[in-house]
């Protein structure tokens, strides 16, 4: 996608603090960090939002799972605990349409959130 921020730093054009990336999965730091531990997992191809997953993305998803397991862990909160989330549309906040998760852990996280 031509103007898409998070395909920017995908391809190296946008700097940011990369925490993981494989074949299939980027992870980074968000810069703008809603708990100790905030980092964003992202497809490499681009994909809108969940409304858009096919079928054939399923082992793109299961990637991305597996790599915020092992991130939770090195960052010391999978057994603590920690929130993993996607929001859908602008009425739920998503701001950057380009799947993404959230990960946040390191503190108590409230709910229902927002």
């Amino acid at each position: 996608m031509e103007n898409c921020l998070f395909c920017k730093i995908i391809e190296g054009q946008i700097p940011a603090k990369i925490v993981y990336s494989d074949q299939d999965v980027v992870a980074f730091a968000d810069i703008n960090p809603q708990a100790p531990h905030h980092v964003l997992f992202i497809p490499r191809r681009h994909i809108a939002s969940m409304t858009d997953i096919t079928p054939e993305d399923g082992p793109v998803l299961a990637n991305i799972f597996i790599a915020a397991t092992k991130v939770a862990r090195e960052m010391g909160i999978a057994e603590s605990g920690f929130r993993f989330v996607t929001n859908v549309g602008p009425d739920s906040g998503q701001s950057v349409f380009h799947l993404h998760f959230h990960l946040l852990g390191g503190r108590k996280l409230a709910w229902p959130p927002g």
